[in-house]
């Protein structure tokens, strides 16, 4: 199919309203399954139309390779969908990804009648449920929805339609991701329904909070799940300090684990507050200490005091959002990586993290490397951590692997 008899893109048979085709040789990655048309690759736009329009894409040489939603004045031009011309976008469309997509975790996970031990996962995870742009997190009967492209505008009636009828939940708040506020122009809160400040969920049968109505992000990261069981496991008869704890999941399993102490620094007083309330809901009978601070600056004084501990957590907020601060970003996490290392006792255990989808796995070893060169310590990889399953990973869309740890042994 060339751009000439493009199949229509709306039901009741009208011709699509925009097409777009590539410059020579940009068709590559979108054919290898990469769900992101950028500005940059257009050679040229015939028909126009607002954000979330269907578009159909074609190679320089006007040959149909896909079909996307469209956004005129956005850097990514058009999230892609689909590779099968037979397929119109529409609200069926959407409706039916999202079902596909619940469906995939009720085969994993059961459905929220039967869960026990763990009441909260995520549903939908954007290019990884062909949904680019898309997350819905489940927080018992509650659904969280975050959206990063202003191309869904228009079709969220139906997502939160579908979200709320697939997954049986009572409620399913929108809003849009803190990226597409400042990058897109959207509205921080899209709407949908009136949600609780908080819910409780349980992981690992621990009791938590999630604050859902208060601010961009949720107040329970959930893909962190397998990893804060893992890392308890090495917690017993340890003094554990754990460095941007947020809301202090980690050193609560780690005081259930046997942690001799937990200490937690963080620079945001309410995620503070709530890491003590997590505490008071899972009494351990554990010393639990919080302190406010700028975690690097934290970190320095530590090794300037000689304090010292016997594992210690590192889970930094995203220090590489562009490609071209990979270097200055990876110099951020060797530094706070090094300082680590520093203070661990002999024998101690660094449990490491990145959530940079643009710092791959072989980057973040060699950047420990470097740290442990510099620090004078030897260390060895015990573990190596990754995503839950409910976060899965397409292999057409290696950065969808976004969150990468280590736990290593430093002597």
């Amino acid at each position: 199919m060339n751009m000439t008899d493009a199949k229509q893109v709306e039901e009741g048979g009208s011709e699509a309203k925009i097409q777009v085709r590539l410059k020579s040789g940009r068709e590559k990655q979108i054919l290898r399954g990469s769900a992101w048309v950028f500005s940059g690759a257009i050679e040229e736009v015939d028909g126009a139309g607002s954000a979330g329009e269907p578009a159909d894409v074609f190679d320089v040489g006007g040959e149909w390779i896909g079909r996307g939603l469209w956004h005129p004045e956005a850097d990514m031009a058009v999230r892609m969908f689909t590779q099968d011309p037979n397929e119109v976008l529409n609200e069926s469309f959407f409706r039916g990804r999202i079902r596909r997509a619940v469906e995939m975790r009720r085969r994993l996970f059961g459905k929220p009648a039967d869960w026990r031990a763990t009441t909260a996962y995520r549903m939908v995870f954007s290019e990884a449920d062909g949904l680019s742009g898309l997350i819905a997190d489940q927080y018992a009967d509650v659904v969280a929805l975050h959206v990063g492209g202003k191309v869904w505008e228009p079709w969220l009636p139906a997502v939160v339609a579908e979200l709320k009828e697939a997954t049986g939940a009572s409620a399913v708040s929108a809003r849009a991701d803190a990226d597409a506020v400042k990058r897109e122009g959207l509205a921080e809160n899209l709407g949908g329904e009136t949600v609780p400040e908080a819910v409780t969920i349980r992981e690992n049968g621990f009791t938590f909070e999630a604050g859902l109505a208060g601010g961009q992000k949720t107040g329970f990261y959930l893909d962190q799940r397998d990893n804060r069981r893992k890392v308890a496991a090495y917690a017993r008869g340890r003094d554990v300090l754990s460095a941007y704890c947020y809301t202090g999941a980690f050193e609560v399993c780690a005081a259930h684990a046997g942690a001799k102490s937990a200490t937690g620094w963080d620079s945001s007083e309410p995620a503070l507050a709530q890491a003590r309330r997590h505490h008071e809901l899972n009494p351990s009978g554990v010393p639990a200490e919080y302190e406010c601070a700028d975690v690097p600056h934290r970190l320095r004084q530590a090794r300037d005091r000689r304090e010292s501990w016997d594992l210690i957590v590192l889970d930094p907020p995203r220090l590489v959002t562009r490609r071209d601060g990979l270097e200055k970003g990876l110099r951020a996490y060797k530094d706070v990586n090094l300082l680590a290392m520093k203070l661990l006792r002999p024998g101690g255990i660094l449990a490491t993290f990145s959530c940079s989808g643009l710092v791959d796995m072989a980057e973040f070893r060699k950047m420990i490397g470097w740290a442990a060169h510099d620090s004078g310590r030897r260390v060895r990889i015990l573990e190596t951590l990754g995503q839950p399953a409910d976060h899965p990973i397409p292999v057409e869309a290696p950065e969808c692997e976004y969150l990468k740890g280590l736990v290593c042994v430093v002597d």
